[in-house]
């Protein structure tokens, strides 16, 4: 039956970029029928979309999400249009791509906190059209935590090949980055990604954590607040290990296959080594929320857009996080 499938709203993404054509291409893809689509959206991106991918789809489109009757079997398109038909131009940043995209990412979270749907996959953003949008917050995971009414500790992970990160640390200058190396920040998401990947399927997940220091010994940061927060984990049940020094991380963690996910204390530590070892086939988790939000790690990509040239493995990765989240979360 239908009904038993999991709700899942795609979004389109930023019409400028790759989004609409990648969406486009995943709506095609078989897995898209192990649940329940509603795809969100002004109905003439997905036709821009269409026309550059190729393909077609055959959508139920409506106007509201309580015309939605997933009985039928149908896959539905909720056309948030309102009689606009904007003629989006590709490959730059404009205040209307940005409201479409808020316009779309707004009513997904509306309904997510009705639960109305079971997750949310979208197609990449653009966050300087966010922000011209009227996007307030400095990217769009706050704006969600914001939206769905967070109070604990939350954060981006990214995903390769079901390889999991987590970090300390987001987007702040490397000076401040000491300051923030505590024990009660880092045990934070050693904990969240041990949830979330329980949600993916791993039943004792492997936490690996990194050092701040060239090899996990220039310094006292881990002797201070790395290694106690290392046993704090181990002491509620976490299989942590660690501190491993940040050069050799991933080959350790991820290439060698002695980890299932890494917490790393600052972005670029991470981020280099996974987009190393799999940029073009990364996924990025919205962690912490109540609801499991999905999308591909790369951006808008404006040099391809309209190309036809969009990798779409990343979306698809995506598109199967949240469903498997989805799931296991109905099963917690």
């Amino acid at each position: 039956m239908s009904t038993n499938k999991k709700r899942i709203a795609l979004l389109l993404g930023d019409p400028s970029g790759i989004g609409p054509e990648l969406i486009s291409k995943l709506l095609s893809e078989e897995i898209i029928n192990k649940a329940n689509i509603v795809v969100i959206g002004e109905k003439n991106i997905l036709e821009e979309g269409n026309k550059i991918s190729g393909k077609s789809q055959n959508l139920k489109v409506v106007e509201n999400f309580d015309q939605i009757n997933f009985e039928s079997g149908d896959k539905f398109f909720l056309n948030i249009s309102n009689g606009k038909n904007h003629n989006y131009k590709l490959s730059e940043c404009s205040k209307e791509s940005g409201e479409s995209v808020l316009d779309a990412l707004n009513l997904a979270l509306d309904l997510a906190k009705e639960n109305k749907i079971d997750a949310i996959n979208f197609g990449p953003f653009n966050k300087t059209s966010l922000k011209l949008g009227g996007n307030k917050f400095s990217d769009e995971l706050h704006l969600m935590a914001e939206k769905l009414e967070v109070k604990n500790f939350f954060c981006e992970f990214n995903v390769v090949d079901n390889f999991w990160t987590a970090r300390v640390t987001s987007h702040i200058p490397i000076s401040e980055v000491p300051s923030h190396i505590k024990k009660e920040k880092i045990i934070k998401p050693i904990k969240l990604i041990n949830e979330a990947m329980k949600r993916n399927g791993i039943k004792n997940p492997r936490v690996a954590v990194q050092a701040l220091n060239p090899h996990a010994e220039f310094g006292t940061e881990e002797k201070d607040e790395i290694i106690p927060a290392i046993e704090l984990a181990k002491s509620l049940g976490i299989n942590a290990d660690g501190p491993l020094p940040c050069d050799t991380s991933f080959i350790t963690a991820f290439k060698n296959k002695k980890h299932d996910c890494i917490v790393g204390m600052y972005h670029d530590a991470l981020q280099s080594g996974l987009k190393a070892f799999g940029f073009d086939r990364g996924v990025t988790v919205q962690g912490g929320l109540p609801v499991p939000i999905t999308t591909p790690a790369h951006g808008t990509a404006f040099d391809i857009a309209g190309k036809n040239e969009a990798n779409l493995e990343p979306t698809l990765n995506s598109f199967k996080i949240a469903l498997t989240m989805a799931e296991n979360k109905s099963n917690d």
